[in-house]
């Protein structure tokens, strides 16, 4: 018996392939075979969740039937009554469901720190969880404000030591020279205490200023609210302006904060700011201005008047115009109450005239002594 895939001699007159066509379809078959994929009842790798984790490394398919056995994440234990925890591969290539079967663990109970309060976000202090710390006012906190409920060891505990509020105080502010600040004699100020620095009186010519703040508060821990200020002699120069004059700020000396308000004469024109005040540093600020040949302009115009003055001129405006509105109401109604009146009167002396006739001939009697007018019959 021959082979099917047996050479055969080769007709004279046609050649032949070296492989029939039945050893390709079965070379074809074999192929097919081999690109089959695995059977399609396998299982994948069984599903994660976010309170359980299979204890070693899953393999990358199951077989129908063989199950998996899951446990709790660090962090987490069993619930009560305990739920199953092992999944199975079915014949449809699927897992068994199952629902998570762990919880989180609980932090120990915080308290409120003395003179403070602990708050929760998450509203609990299972794991994940987290302390937020405040303190009262007038005191400040010792310690880190956020806690986190995290992994310790095999259970859960909060991630630092709670922290304390302690009181805020302030040791004394600094000295400074040619002045002084009040209850200078106390060790300690505490929260929200304040100290008021004043300049000592001068022994030369030129009295000292206060430049600075001078109030500060005790507002943290050992921190006052600014720095200290200085007491020292401020003067500036006598702020003459070419072809310029003085509006308001007139004086022989021009200390801290001294303030200047310029105009130029007729004919100039200002250039510069029309209000310079006395600085810190002896110098004005701004730059003292000029007087330039040319039209005034609007920063040469004297400077309105103050808020005090024009309210006073608006109330007697107002004032004015209401006494002026109350005598012509008043002349209205007299003028028309006296026109009233006078026809009243008119018609009241006609009537008594016509009751006085009780015959026509004394009515046209009377009617003609009235009116001399009228022709007797």
């Amino acid at each position: 018996m021959t082979a099917p895939c047996s050479f055969r001699k080769a007709s004279p007159y046609r050649s032949e392939s070296p492989f029939s066509s039945r050893c390709f379809v079965g070379i074809l078959l074999v192929a097919l075979l081999l690109l089959l994929p695995i059977s399609s009842d396998a299982c994948g790798e069984p599903p994660r969740y976010e309170s359980m984790r299979l204890p070693g490394v899953p393999k990358p398919s199951y077989s129908p039937g063989e199950s998996v056995q899951y446990e709790c994440r660090p962090g987490y234990q069993p619930k009560r009554p305990p739920v199953p925890t092992s999944a199975v591969c079915q014949n449809d290539g699927m897992w068994s469901l199952l629902q998570e079967a762990c919880t989180r663990k609980q932090c120990p109970n915080l308290g409120d720190p003395t003179n403070g309060q602990v708050d929760y976000p998450n509203g609990s202090i299972l794991f994940g969880s987290e302390a937020h710390y405040v303190c009262n006012v007038g005191y400040f906190l010792i310690g880190p404000s956020i806690l986190y409920c995290d992994i310790s060891g095999s259970t859960v505990d909060w991630s630092d030591t709670p922290p304390m509020c302690e009181k805020i105080l302030c040791k004394p502010p600094e000295k400074i020279l040619n002045g002084k600040y009040t209850n200078s004699h106390k060790d300690i100020f505490e929260y929200n205490e304040v100290v008021t620095y004043s300049c000592d009186a001068s022994n030369g010519t030129d009295q000292y200023s206060l430049v600075g703040e001078s109030k500060l508060v005790c507002i943290g821990n050992d921190k006052w609210s600014s720095d200290p200020p200085q007491c020292k002699v401020v003067k500036c120069a006598y702020p003459y302006v070419e072809n310029g004059m003085i509006v308001s700020g007139h004086g022989t000396k021009f200390y801290y904060k001294a303030t200047i308000v310029y105009r130029c004469i007729e004919g100039f024109k200002l250039n510069g700011s029309n209000t310079i005040v006395c600085g810190a540093n002896s110098t004005w600020e701004p730059e003292i201005p000029t007087c330039i040949k040319g039209y005034p302009s609007p920063s040469d115009e004297p400077p309105p008047k103050d808020a005090e003055s024009l309210g006073a001129g608006i109330i007697v405006a107002i004032v004015t115009g209401a006494l002026f509105g109350i005598v012509v109401v008043v002349g209205s109604i007299y003028f028309c109450f006296h026109k009233e009146k006078k026809r009243k009167e008119g018609i009241a002396t006609y009537s008594a005239y016509q009751n006085k006739a009780t015959t026509p001939a004394e009515k046209m009697d009377e009617r003609v002594s009235t009116n001399p007018c009228i022709i007797q019959p």
